[in-house]
């Protein structure tokens, strides 16, 4: 029963305050719990790309043979804003001596190098935390599939980074490296049923001097709506990772070449160099597009691999290009001369107009700050060691385009190993 109109009547003013008073400090009282209680459970997380929460134990991996990572067991993350932290209780999975797969343009130890504290250097993410690559992990990943990396010798430099991060856990007999044909060859983890591979394509799309070798670029013809002879090779794998960028770089014009080659390499045309470079970037798009099915190919695109070629990008007006260069750049946010922004924004154009999803593997800002740790004079030039002679001569013979290994295509490889 409700109160009376006379009773209403006879509350006191007093009374009435302070019946008022109590339930607005009650009030107050829960809203600021429940508020506390909120701003406690809020998470906030990064953005752009993703990344595996933990490491896990002996015990995790062998879970995850049965209980693979799934997506709820990821974090998001900006791995591209970062710097390099020197951490010298790195222990590197491998070196050039342990590693029998590195080719001798990247085995800097091995060729004399005799400063290490390149190694120790290690990419931080400002936002989160970027998992350590495990081997076997990674090899768990891979089982049963079929991992190839498609493009130049930059790529192959990150292919035999992977290779090595993975092979000192497996067996002798249980791994094998075959050379399949001409620019395609194939690592084996027997046990895991999974390889690890590498297609010699510098332009993806076709050109008269993948294999016969033209060093003069004026010589250079790329076919840019030719790639079927290349991508051929590329149908029934399970996890395809592509680059190309530094093939393209050799002059500002690039000869062009489309529809059949019926007078020979006659009738090309000088084209800029990001004008070529997006018609051979849409003829790979067209053919992941018309070719791959998704749900059983997943795509990812590395980009471009920094040169580090005019000292005076980093302010070492004295150095000679990355000679002799020891430190990473420590200036937030350094571009140099090296990585061409308008070639960059062609990959990003193409990309996202395709109806099968590719992930950017954006190596580019973290690499750009390791001046230090190129091959420089202890690698090759063309296709020998330096001589003695050479070695003095880095001006001229210093390779700042490569990268030692073990080195920065370990971090490459720690990215991608998040995404597999």
């Amino acid at each position: 029963m409700g109160w009376t109109k006379s009773a209403r009547g006879n509350l006191s003013l007093p009374v009435i305050t302070v019946i008022i008073c109590t339930i607005g400090f009650i009030s107050l009282f829960y809203i600021d719990k429940i508020s506390t209680y909120h701003s406690v459970l809020k998470f906030k997380p990064c953005s752009k790309c993703t990344f595996t929460k933990s490491k896990k134990s002996h015990t995790d991996v062998k879970r995850l043979e049965i209980n693979p990572l799934n997506e709820n067991d990821r974090y998001e993350c900006n791995h591209t804003d970062g710097n390099w932290v020197f951490n010298p209780s790195i222990k590197p999975l491998y070196t050039d001596r342990t590693c029998s797969y590195i080719d001798r343009e990247y085995a800097c130890v091995k060729n004399g190098r005799n400063d290490s504290d390149y190694l120790y250097w290690e990419w931080q993410p400002y936002e989160c935390v970027l998992p350590r690559f495990d081997p076997e992990i990674a090899l768990i990943k891979l089982q049963g599939k079929r991992l190839m990396f498609v493009g130049d010798s930059l790529q192959k430099n990150q292919w035999q980074s992977f290779v090595c991060l993975v092979e000192s856990i497996i067996p002798k007999d249980q791994k094998s490296m075959k050379k399949i044909s001409r620019g395609h060859s194939v690592f084996k983890a027997e046990e895991y049923n999974a390889s690890i591979e590498f297609y010699w394509a510098p332009f993806l799309v076709e050109s008269n001097t993948d294999f016969h070798i033209k060093f003069n670029p004026n010589q250079k013809i790329v076919k840019v709506d030719s790639i079927t002879q290349r991508a051929q090779n590329w149908l029934g794998i399970d996890i395809l990772v592509f680059n190309t960028y530094v093939w393209w770089m050799g002059r500002l014009k690039i000869n062009t070449l489309w529809g059949e080659f019926q007078n020979g390499e006659e009738g090309y045309e000088e084209l800029d160099t990001p004008v070529s470079y997006r018609l051979a970037l849409r003829t790979w798009a067209n053919w992941i597009d018309s070719t791959i099915d998704s749900n059983k190919t997943r795509i990812l695109f590395t980009t471009m691999s920094p040169s580090h070629e005019r000292n005076k990008d980093w302010g070492n007006i004295n150095g000679i290009m990355c000679f002799n260069e020891t430190k990473p750049v420590m200036k937030r946010g350094h571009w140099g001369f090296g990585s061409n922004k308008e070639m960059m924004k062609v990959v990003e154009s193409v990309i996202k107009r395709m109806k099968v999803q590719v992930t950017v593997l954006n190596i580019t800002q973290l690499s750009e700050y390791r001046i230090d740790a190129h091959s420089s004079i202890y690698g090759e030039s063309y296709g020998k060691l330096l001589s003695d002679e050479q070695k003095a001569d880095p001006l001229h013979f210093a390779d700042c385009i490569h990268w030692c290994l073990p080195g920065v295509p370990d971090t490459w490889n720690r990215l991608l190993y998040a995404y597999l």
